[in-house]
């Protein structure tokens, strides 16, 4: 079965894949969010040309050749766009065969725990605890992660004071029943980051991501050395490299790969293999509600080393604009503070037709 054709649907925010065989079978995939049209740009430019023609089972081969044949572009924008032939070609073999993506790749289709993720830095303490208590009561949500410091922030705090107000806040408005999570988002220097890392040892917090600027593995690794709570990283890497020597250094106590950032589920799969082999659980970055949540469900419910929960983001239409109309019917419910895993062919997912309708449309295909 050959790639005939491959097609984005994009907006500047989210960008859909269709990759048709040349029996006519299809997969839908998605190019990492955020400038979703350059990734799509890229995709035509420097991922297409190398896909058509070629096995649409044979994903392994192509994400290791696209990166061979494009090795001057070696970042992010690359992997981004194999993002969206990976997941695309994953949804065609899993209709194909009939399918979940979950179960192709060894696992069961089944309700998973998940934590309230909030990604607001611009909200007191008293607001951020107030929403949690209301999804905790809603929703059944047990573990819920907040933001401290700010974003590659240097050490300056989003406001002078917010992270030593909000951190036991937190803690006394939900008690100990729950599990609590924060994320610095490269914020500290490694001595700030240890202070800080001690008031979350003090306050029930389990899970700290991403405390030092990420490219700086070395100063991320002297956070997780000094102190007893798990230290947590790796959204933003997309170098397979650069994950083998964060693994080895053992610069965190939890790898957190991005299905889109990385370059698709097949290249996170490599990821969380390296991570199991270190005995490293694999809890996924996935903050918004685009595919990139319900790649990482099926995911989830496949590797041995799985971690706790899928993180689960929180922000609505005031946050995420984009969000919106993304489906015909969503595929996030939460019940009992769980999602579910589709058990339907491929992802399991339908985008909505009045949503692509209103994309940008490009196509490349077999001359």
């Amino acid at each position: 079965m050959k790639i005939r054709s491959i097609e984005t649907f994009c907006s500047r925010y989210v960008g859909f894949v269709r990759v048709t065989a040349d029996d006519g079978s299809q997969g839908w995939g998605q190019v990492s969010t955020y400038h979703s049209d350059i990734t799509s740009q890229v995709m035509h430019r420097q991922v297409a040309p190398y896909a058509l023609g070629a096995d649409a089972f044979d994903i392994d081969h192509l994400m290791d050749i696209i990166p061979e044949r494009e090795h001057k572009f070696p970042g992010s924008y690359l992997r981004r766009a194999m993002a969206g032939l990976d997941t695309a070609l994953w949804d065609l073999r899993g209709k194909v065969e009939g399918k979940s993506v979950c179960e192709l790749i060894g696992g069961t289709p089944r309700p998973i725990r998940a934590y309230a993720s909030s990604m607001k830095r611009d909200i007191t303490p008293e607001r951020e605890a107030d929403r949690f208590l209301k999804l905790r009561d809603e929703y059944g949500f047990d573990a819920f992660k907040f933001r401290v410091g700010a974003e590659c922030g240097r050490d300056v705090d989003e406001w002078p004071g917010r992270t030593e107000a909000i951190v036991p806040a937190i803690h006394k408005a939900l008690g100990d029943d729950v599990t609590l999570l924060v994320d610095g988002n490269s914020g500290f220097s490694p001595k700030r980051a240890i202070e800080v890392g001690h008031i979350l040892q003090d306050n029930g917090v389990s899970h700290f991501e991403e405390p030092c600027p990420y490219w700086e593995i070395e100063q991320t690794k002297q956070v997780t050395d000094a102190l007893d709570i798990d230290v947590t990283g790796g959204e933003q890497d997309c170098d397979l490299p650069t994950w083998q020597h964060m693994i080895n250094r053992r610069a965190v106590d939890i790898i957190q790969p991005d299905v889109c950032y990385v370059g698709g589920l097949t290249r996170t799969l490599r990821v969380a293999a390296m991570g199991a082999e270190a005995n490293l659980p694999c809890t996924p970055h996935c903050a918004n509600l685009s595919l990139v949540t319900l790649f990482t469900m099926h995911l989830l419910g496949a590797i041995p080393n799985a971690g706790k929960y899928l993180e689960f983001s929180i922000e609505g239409a005031d946050f995420y604009p984009w969000q919106d109309g993304l489906y015909v019917r969503s595929p996030y419910d939460i019940v009992d503070g769980k999602a579910t895993i589709p058990d339907a062919p491929g992802w399991g997912v339908e985008i909505d037709p009045g949503w692509l309708e209103r994309a940008e449309h490009q196509k490349s295909e077999i001359d």
